[in-house]
């Protein structure tokens, strides 16, 4: 019996809509991710990108739970001295409310060049409307 090995460009992917609306922020994360690599599928290969099409809507209204609005800080460092700039998970959501799903699931992916074209496949959007009706995503229930 021989193990079966997915090649680019062999499996299609499909599109999936998900409504982040009272959803947690990390396990909404975790699902997406998942999702992403393919790891849903039974045609799963590490090395090739099998994974889906994420579309995400609402991410403005996505939660967390404790006080990490307030404590979650997200830090990036432009290079130069005294360059650090550190903003907390409230001061993200109100400036650029689909960092905050975007910043997770990419923690979330391996480490590797393949990332970015998995990366690249997910779509999130603050509010309710998105421009990819024309790919007729599924409705995902996480």
């Amino acid at each position: 019996m021989k193990s079966y090995m997915a090649k680019t460009g062999e499996l299609q992917a499909a599109w999936h809509l998900v409504d982040a609306t009272d959803q947690v922020l990390g396990r909404l994360a975790s699902s997406i991710a998942m999702i992403l690599m393919g790891k849903h599928r039974p045609e799963y290969t590490p090395h090739v990108d099998t994974g889906d099409f994420v579309v995400v809507v609402n991410a403005e209204k996505v939660k967390l739970t404790g006080n990490k609005w307030a404590s979650k800080e997200y830090a990036h460092f432009s290079g130069y001295p005294s360059g650090r700039r550190v903003m907390t998970a409230q001061q993200v959501r109100q400036a650029f409310p689909e960092r905050l799903l975007q910043e997770a699931v990419r923690r979330m992916l391996p480490k590797n060049k393949l990332a970015v074209h998995m990366l690249s496949k997910l779509k999130v959007y603050a509010g309710p409307s998105h421009p990819h009706q024309a790919q007729q995503p599924k409705e995902l229930k996480l």
